[in-house]
């Protein structure tokens, strides 16, 4: 039988500095650098996945974007970098609560342009345990406001990076199915 392949845009969305890039980077070349360069624009990678389907399993191309955190550039990008998203990664810094304040915004705006696609809440620099100021009571109510599930990840250790990509494509893959 052949397998069901499907091709996917996936936008993470987020203040600057909160591991975006970073959490791209590890789930692509499984790798991390401490160093902070802001994004500009937007950047595209690619990965390939398989998830599991009710009809055996599915390959899913994914085409990331990561886009510039600052809030200027999100009104400039936002029709652009959204059209055509079929998931959500929303990422918050665990040790800056307003990081987690202000994913609202940025999911409004990516609801906005795409309608009701799949999120998964990720919080991010769980390494950092010692200095988080976002309980997990935030990230769950933050991320039940909209259907969606959280997960605390770590670009740095890789903790939860690949479940929080393949979990978002078997949320795209139920959906389509």
């Amino acid at each position: 039988m052949d397998r069901q392949k499907m091709k996917v845009k996936i936008c993470l969305v987020g203040e600057g500095a909160v591991g975006k890039t970073c959490l791209i980077r590890r789930f692509i070349q499984d790798q991390f650098d401490d160093r902070y360069i802001s994004t500009l624009g937007a950047k595209v990678s690619k990965k390939e996945i398989r998830v599991d389907g009710p009809n055996g399993g599915i390959d899913i191309d994914m085409t990331i974007w990561d886009i510039m955190g600052e809030k200027g550039f999100r009104e400039l990008l936002k029709e652009a970098y959204f059209h055509g998203a079929q998931g959500v990664l929303a990422v918050c810094d665990l040790t800056r609560k307003e990081t987690l304040d202000d994913l609202g915004d940025w999911v409004a705006a990516v609801v906005k342009v795409t309608g009701n696609v799949p999120i998964a809440y990720l919080g991010n620099k769980y390494d950092l345990k010692d200095q988080m100021v976002v309980s997990r009571a935030d990230l769950q109510g933050a991320a039940q406001a909209h259907g969606s599930p959280y997960l605390f990840t770590s670009a740095k250790t890789g903790e939860n990076v690949e479940v929080a990509f393949s979990k978002l494509a078997q949320m795209i893959a139920q959906r389509a199915s």
